[in-house]
């Protein structure tokens, strides 16, 4: 049955499976999109997130999408898959699957509490995730940081709701506004890696800003102008304005723009600190008054910087 709104859930439901003759007892409510309703509810196998879908072909879509992942080598990209099912009700036969409650926080709250240091270590995994989606032949399509999970306990990025992934080629099926450079005007809704990859350069404009902003009538130089006036998005202006002009092709491509540009930091910190411990105390107090103004914003980010990467590294790349 296709909803027309939203379906509403009190906490104690009790959802039986026709099928495969699983319950599930409602807990509480995740959140909405497009294409469904999310509720937390509790199974045999623990606590578990059941989706259910305004739209059957929607939900097989997404459906098959999470059984693909499961084929795939390395960290998974989204939630397990755990049971499809239809709920038979006084109003009708609901459509649902149920799968893995991630737990954690969105990257938004992360960061939020983190601080956007942090946001270097995210950017990084999920452009890593997406090159592997890209692969099976998808892009995401509705990326934005409410659909991005942390996991608390390796700090992992997760992928969530999966309404929104559409096939190489086709048209974007679901998208929010302030992510989507066809709100921008600066390309396509056009199923392909730089669609997503615009939506990556707005979170690291949105986490940035820590706001959300309306367009205005110039899109294209209002948003270079965040680029190139913000403290935190100016050592990646040249990485964050080639995917604001949709000119990397491929996500491991803005990845490695990224670790060069943290290895470049690396080594001008490097230098930097040899040639203050080369230094005379008299012209070391000379050059520090000099440099100070320059260099005491890049050598902290970079020690912050450098830090993350060692970590990212240890973790997730070794």
């Amino acid at each position: 049955m296709m909803m027309d709104q939203d379906i509403k859930l009190h906490p104690g439901t009790r959802i039986y499976g026709k099928w495969h003759k699983k319950t599930y007892q409602i807990m509480r409510h995740l959140g909405s999109g497009a294409q469904g309703t999310v509720y937390l509810a509790h199974s045999n196998q623990g606590e578990v997130a059941i989706k259910f879908s305004k739209d059957p072909s929607s939900l097989i879509s997404e459906v098959n999408i999470l059984k693909r992942f499961v084929a795939l080598q390395g960290d998974p990209l989204g939630p397990y898959l755990y049971d499809v099912d239809d709920w038979v009700t006084n109003k009708g036969t609901i459509n649902f699957y149920v799968m893995e409650r991630i737990k954690g926080v969105t990257l938004d709250d992360s960061i939020r509490h983190k601080g956007f240091e942090w946001v270097y270590v995210f950017i990084l995994q999920l452009l890593k995730d997406l090159s592997r989606l890209h692969e099976l032949g998808f892009v995401f399509g509705d990326l934005k940081p409410e659909n991005l999970m942390i996991t608390e306990s390796n700090y992992r990025i997760r992928c969530l709701d999966f309404g929104g992934t559409t096939q190489l080629g086709h048209s974007i099926k679901e998208y929010t506004e302030f992510f989507d450079r066809g709100y921008w005007g600066m390309g396509t809704r056009k199923a392909e890696p730089s669609y997503d990859l615009f939506a990556v350069m707005m979170i690291f404009i949105y986490a940035a800003e820590r706001r959300r902003f309306n367009k205005t009538e110039h899109p294209r130089d209002q948003l270079i102008q965040k680029i190139k006036t913000n403290p935190k998005l100016k050592p990646f202006e040249k990485i964050l304005l080639k995917a604001l002009a949709g000119q990397f092709h491929h996500a491991n491509d803005m990845r490695q723009a990224f670790l060069y540009k943290m290895n470049e930091t690396n080594r001008i910190e490097s230098r930097i600190t040899r040639r203050r411990t080369a230094t005379s105390p008299s012209k070391k107090r000379y050059q520090k008054k000099k440099t100070v103004s320059g260099w005491i914003g890049a050598s902290v980010w970079a020690v912050v910087i450098i830090a993350l990467y060692v970590m990212y590294t240890v973790l997730y790349v070794m």
